[in-house]
């Protein structure tokens, strides 16, 4: 079990006192199995699932050697999808916020080239970004990795699998040869280690079983027939109560049709697939986040790097062909000690992928009678917050704070009534407990013209719109 405390690593004062105020007491298996390596200085290939703890792991490597007075790209970060890339740039700012003036840029596809380069004029010391759009700042000039020590390649499998190995091989010849080589990837097939060698010098290597612990998360498997998978989803939903949920389909189709259904039996419901833009991405990614919408309909695809903190259950509506990609779906729940609930729907004809299930898991699944549940009410069961839009965000300097002092001053709402507040580039997404939504609304938009809402926060008018699923 995990044991070690942090306290034993050759870690500064600062930054192991951080780790105490951020709730990290005692490492994870990955953490202190390959925390070791990485501070000595070696390269490593970690095979771990997503939600073991790796992003700590390379966060305080990367850290440990930076010298924050060199206002230089010391490390580096590529990530399969700008969501990962953003949650990982995020925890790095947590880790290093202890260190002084640390500066840690995004750099994603989807978001205008020339206000990230701007941002690179002024200096970064740790770049986390996407293949392609890290490949077109060294091909612009924008980006000097000079300087670099540590390189990290989050989910390279992922990173593969979706067809940026040219892109990552330019990258590494980018990078000064004398630097190190962090690989971290859930599975590490020999055609990924054939090509990733050559990037990293005498690795260590540490695995971490994929499995997940049986008392942690809950399976159970539910026979349906042909016709009843999108009503038996629902049924789970009502017996269960999760206050999230992700539901997990083989395609994009089988998701938007089934986000429909949810929607009329009720549930607040949205799909994400690959067909959605960046920006209609990001806003579904945010409102399942901060509990505007309970329940997320994804493929594989579209959910790859999506890391959200406490989720209550996984719903599988259909089933995979692949039990390693039945594991990764489970092991969305039950994260950093939490108990959690994977939920699996199965026709007569997917028996056969439940058995290679059983095969990798190296035990029988638990099989449970939908008539056993309880089939509910219909009444609708709204997500507990309604998400308040307003159209300004960092490149306007607005704040979190500026939002909370706004909300509880003016408006007059009770801190506990506001949730979780998303500041991004150019628009700040904030919670509000839907009893108070609509209220508060009217409060922060008195006197607006029908249709063109604006309310006032720190001393500027900002147009706005309540967003409810």
């Amino acid at each position: 079990m995990n044991s070690n405390p942090f306290t034993i690593l050759p870690l500064n004062a600062s930054l192991l006192a951080n780790l105490t105020t951020l709730g990290y007491g005692r490492m994870t298996t990955i953490q202190d199995r390959s925390l070791p390596y990485v501070l000595e200085g070696r390269d490593l290939i970690a095979q771990a699932k997503t939600g073991s703890g790796k992003t700590a792991v390379f966060g305080l490597g990367i850290l440990h050697r930076l010298d924050p007075a060199r206002f230089a790209v010391q490390g580096l970060v590529l990530c399969p999808t700008r969501e990962l890339a953003d949650q990982v740039a995020g925890e790095l700012r947590r880790l290093a916020r202890a260190e002084g003036n640390i500066k840690v840029l995004s750099l994603t596809g989807g978001s205008p080239l020339r206000p990230q380069a701007a941002s690179l004029e002024h200096g970064a010391h740790i770049v986390v970004g996407t293949p392609g759009r890290i490949r077109d700042h060294l091909g612009r000039g924008t980006l000097d990795l000079t300087h670099l020590h540590t390189l990290v390649l989050d989910e390279a499998d992922r990173m593969t699998d979706m067809g940026f190995y040219d892109e990552i091989a330019g990258i590494v010849r980018a990078c000064p040869s004398r630097r190190q080589t962090l690989l971290f990837s859930a599975t590490y097939p020999d055609d990924i280690r054939q090509a990733t060698s050559g990037f990293l010098n005498n690795p260590a290597e540490v695995i971490v079983e994929s499995q997940h612990a049986g008392d942690q998360i809950e399976q159970r498997f539910y026979e349906v027939g042909f016709d009843e998978r999108d009503a038996g989803v629902g049924r789970l939903l009502r017996h269960f109560r999760p206050v999230s949920a992700l539901v997990f389909c083989n395609t994009k189709a089988h998701c938007r049709e089934l986000a429909g259904e949810l929607r009329a039996q009720g549930f607040s419901a949205l799909a994400l697939h690959g067909d959605l833009e960046q920006r209609e991405r990001d806003e579904i990614l945010v409102l399942f986040a901060n509990r505007s919408c309970s329940v997320l309909v994804a493929t594989d695809v579209a959910a790859r790097g999506l890391d959200i903190a406490n989720l209550a259950a996984v719903i599988i509506a259909d089933v995979s062909r692949d039990a390693e990609v039945h594991v990764h779906r489970v092991g969305r729940t039950g994260r950093a000690g939490e108990s959690g609930l994977a939920l699996t729907l199965c026709a007569p004809n997917e028996k056969k992928w439940v058995g290679l299930i059983e095969d990798y898991q190296n035990s029988s699944v638990r099989w449970h009678a939908l008539d056993e549940l309880d089939p509910g009410n219909a009444e609708r069961v709204p997500a507990a917050m309604v998400t308040l839009c307003i159209m300004g965000g960092r490149k306007d300097k607005l704040r979190p704070g500026d939002v909370v002092g706004a909300l509880t001053g003016d408006v007059g709402l009770l801190k506990e009534q506001v949730g979780k507040i998303n500041v991004t580039e150019s628009m700040t997404y904030v919670a509000l407990d839907r009893q108070v939504a609509d209220q508060a609304y009217g409060r922060v938009t008195a006197g607006s013209t029908p249709g063109r809402e604006v309310g006032t926060f720190k001393g500027r008018r900002f147009r706005m719109r309540l967003i409810e699923v």
